[in-house]
């Protein structure tokens, strides 16, 4: 495997193919996530932003479940006698881990495929609503249950979920803190397809190797265009399409699609 990617307690990273696969490795705990493992989460994704042989990153759970949630619970299981965190250490933390997370996951120039089945909930729900397509089950459960724990959301559930979802049903989900299923987060975008529990691994397969064969430059710019928008008058707006359109028509992959276009066949793009 690339030394760039390292598996770490709870995440197996491997770089196969061009395809990065980050499977969240803690079953026995629906797959939470702890210090750990979202450190390594945010390496490897940072790792895969200036890597050139990586074209898609996928994202699953090991076991039945995606995420359901931050392991809060672990963390305070202090040993007897030792010392409580700091007043001061859920706003310190935040920063380099789930305020880390997700404009990484948003940012990055790949897209990105998370396959959901079983619990989504609090920052895994997140992640698969940052990530570019979510294949999830029909049956699968998506939550934020933060206001049932009695304390307020974070990840940016207040910033995408409205942007995304509307914000009357943005409050219904964080404020009553309703859960939804997989058929429910198609309807509602949130995920891109609703399949069987079984299929989920295969179509997300399938969907992360149609990415990767995709024109790699140009699918990132889009992608970069389309998280944009919403912050940017037209204007603007117009102005960072011609600037991406000028990078996108640089690249090998634009010369093979026009060479294609020309021979009336499929273009075969190397993702450069």
């Amino acid at each position: 495997m690339d030394d760039r990617y390292a598996s770490a307690d709870g995440l197996r990273a491997e770089a196969r193919g061009d395809v990065l696969r980050l499977t969240l490795d803690r079953p026995g705990h629906r797959n939470t996530l702890d210090d750990v493992s979202i450190a390594a989460l945010i390496r490897n994704l940072e790792a895969a932003a200036t890597d050139d042989s990586v074209r898609a990153v996928l994202l699953a759970g090991a076991g039945g479940d995606f995420c359901s949630g931050f392991d809060i619970a672990g963390r305070n299981a202090a040993a007897p006698g030792a010392p409580r965190p700091r007043t001061g250490s859920i706003q310190r933390r935040l920063p380099t881990q789930a305020n880390r997370l997700i404009p990484l996951l948003l940012d990055l120039q790949l897209p990105v495929v998370c396959a959901v089945r079983g619990w989504a909930a609090g920052i895994g729900a997140q992640i698969a609503l940052a990530s570019d397509f979510t294949v999830t089950a029909r049956d699968a459960v998506f939550w934020y249950p933060f206001l049932r724990r009695g304390f307020t959301p974070d990840s940016g559930s207040t910033w995408l979920l409205p942007r995304v979802v509307g914000p009357a049903r943005a409050r219904r989900l964080l404020m009553l803190d309703r859960k939804f299923s997989g058929e429910e987060a198609v309807e509602w975008g949130i995920a891109h397809a609703a399949v069987g529990a079984d299929e989920v691994p295969g179509a997300a397969e399938d969907l992360a190797a149609e990415l990767a064969a995709g024109p790699t430059v140009a699918l990132g710019l889009t992608k970069a265009l389309l998280n944009a928008a919403p912050d940017n008058d037209l204007r603007r707006h117009l102005a960072e399409e011609a600037y991406a359109m000028e990078l996108s028509s640089r690249s090998p992959d634009f010369r093979e699609g026009m060479r294609a276009f020309a021979e009336r066949r499929a273009p075969d793009f190397g993702g450069r």
